[in-house]
């Protein structure tokens, strides 16, 4: 599984919050709609053959928002190469208050909600087209009535931020990654691609 890159999570429990609608138009940015920004971005870090350059412009277009609620793109630090037992990280950990809201990065299918030891409570997703794969863990929790199948919009609320699975209980964090689609049964197992550069939006409310 993908989980080769990750950095698990731990366990906590809180009192449940209400979840919240997605995010106005006009607060996730008024580029929102506007097409890709620029050229396509470097790709930083290493990346595997099977990631082609088209598949970068691609992403670029999807405009990703950052996943966590009221963390600006100018705040990230990229710890994507960041060493691990095996090989790199290969994702970002973006930390941020417990139960902070966890939004979809683009316009999403829900593909596999589970919980285990290493990542916590997690989420797969996938774009419409079926060619990136986003993978979050270290969830508290889902957003309420959240389920496989699902189609969500960019900006709306799928989870909240915390510390399930092994990861520190005093660091509460979203490990965020983005891979490549791949054809198969395990269609979440694909070549990580680093999404520092290919932010476009914050997930920030007026």
């Amino acid at each position: 599984m993908a989980l080769l890159f990750m950095m698990a999570a731990c366990s906590s429990s809180h009192t449940a919050r209400p979840a919240l609608e997605p995010l106005p138009a006009a607060a996730r940015s008024p580029v929102a709609a506007s097409g890709p920004i620029g050229p396509t971005p470097s790709h930083v870090g290493p990346l595997d053959a099977r990631v082609s350059d088209e598949d970068l412009a691609a992403l670029w277009q999807r405009q990703l928002m950052v996943p966590v609620e009221g963390i600006p793109r100018g705040t990230l630090r990229d710890n994507f190469t960041a060493k691990r037992t095996v090989g790199i990280h290969g994702a970002l950990d973006i930390l941020a208050p417990r139960y902070s809201a966890v939004v979809a990065s683009d316009d999403l299918i829900i593909g596999r909600l589970f919980s285990g030891p290493v990542g916590g409570i997690v989420i797969y997703a996938y774009d419409p087209a079926q060619r990136f794969v986003y993978y979050y863990a270290h969830l508290q929790r889902y957003r309420k009535g959240l389920a496989v199948g699902d189609r969500v919009a960019k900006g709306s609320v799928i989870g909240y931020v915390g510390t399930t699975g092994n990861a520190p209980p005093d660091t509460p964090h979203l490990h965020f990654q983005v891979m490549k689609r791949v054809v198969g049964r395990a269609w979440w197992d694909g070549p990580a691609i680093n999404p520092f550069s290919f932010f476009a939006l914050d997930a920030l409310r007026p």
